[in-house]
């Protein structure tokens, strides 16, 4: 007998960050990862879909977070941390930010990582995957 459902099966998104709020845009792209918006979510199996962002060079955060957030990395050297704030990080590289949030929001372990490979973030309105067909994913 065929198994009716196909976890297999994995559609691809598009999502305009363009002047979208941090966080909210972050649980979005989190839940379609995890695959919590499909019927046939398993907690322990990769069964979430494909997610490009575009535009991350747009993404807003509320209130005086631009300032005041930070982001911290260590090169493994003493004396090697280096901080920056949410300003100079997207001016270098936009596309970090959001991704360090979704991976704070993915599972920790294996499967996290496993998910976290199905996320493609672009700071321009360009991306290569235009032969998977990707479907626009428009929310408030």
């Amino acid at each position: 007998m065929k198994n009716s459902l196909n976890i297999n099966h994995k559609k691809w998104y598009v999502i305009d960050a363009k002047d979208k709020t941090l966080g909210r845009l972050a649980t979005i792209i989190a839940t379609i990862l995890n695959g919590k918006h499909k019927s046939v979510n398993q907690p322990y199996l990769n069964c979430g879909d494909n997610v490009i962002v575009i535009n991350s060079k747009d993404i807003k955060v509320t209130g005086k977070k631009s300032h005041q957030k930070v982001y911290r990395r260590h090169s493994g050297r003493p004396g090697g941390l280096k901080i920056e704030t949410f300003e100079k990080l997207q001016e270098r590289i936009p596309e970090r930010i959001l991704e360090k949030a979704v991976k704070g929001m993915l599972p920790k372990g294996p499967l996290g990582r496993e998910l976290f490979k199905n996320l493609k973030v672009y700071k321009d309105d360009s991306h290569p995957h235009t032969s998977q067909n990707p479907e626009l994913l428009v929310y408030k």
